[in-house]
């Protein structure tokens, strides 16, 4: 046996076979609807965001006392979100930029003016503390990715476990979506000297509307 044989040799008789190795790793379930609540919230708030709790019946009148108390006078709101009418009485006496048409046509007014935009959530992950938004023609990403403070309204029936439950609730192995954001706080970045700091690349504010279903 030459030197090389006899260090392959050796190698291959320390060597464990991955296949053999356990696999410990398993996605985080809650055990109820609570659990998978106290989870999402506790992850995200460990991400710098705030938390609105409201009802479908309270949703208008918290909201727009949280704009009110913020000093929130100008906002980027889309349409067709389950609670459009609700996020219009909220806005009632502000200035509210729609996107329409061309982006060029708004862009000016989204980057200069918007100090918050508004959009509507998919479903969340108790798991990692993360949003989930489709944006689409109604909706679009940058409302939540150009101003200040980015508030997001999200059901508190639609949290789930983790990233993998929220496909099979959402049945996307049928239709996946064209375009998924994965918010989990505040835009944050510690490129600049090892400091973290907020809104860099983005909101630097995040406040989660949690839509209770009584």
């Amino acid at each position: 046996m030459t030197s090389k044989e006899a260090i392959l040799s050796r190698l291959r008789g320390a060597a464990t076979p991955i296949s053999h190795a356990p696999h410990g790793w398993q996605p985080w379930r809650g055990a109820d609807d609570g659990a998978r609540r106290e989870r999402f919230l506790g992850m995200i708030r460990a991400s710098h965001a705030e938390i609105l709790t409201v009802t479908e019946a309270t949703l208008a009148r918290d909201l727009a006392a949280w704009l009110d108390g913020e000093q929130i006078q100008t906002l980027a709101c889309g349409q067709g979100g389950r609670w459009q009418e609700a996020v219009a009485a909220a806005c009632a006496g502000r200035s509210v930029l729609t996107p329409a048409g061309a982006f060029a046509s708004w862009k000016e007014a989204l980057f200069d003016q918007m100090q918050a935009g508004i959009t509507h959530c998919a479903g969340a992950i108790a798991d990692t503390g993360t949003l989930v938004l489709l944006p689409d023609g109604g909706e679009p990403r940058t409302l939540s990715l150009v101003p200040p403070c980015h508030i997001a309204l999200l059901a508190a029936s639609t949290i789930a476990d983790n990233l993998a439950g929220l496909v099979n609730a959402g049945r996307w192995q049928q239709a996946m979506p064209t375009n998924l954001l994965l918010v989990s706080g505040p835009s944050k970045t510690a490129d600049i000297q090892q400091t973290l700091a907020y809104g860099a690349h983005g909101p630097s504010r995040l406040l989660v509307v949690l839509v209770e279903d009584c």
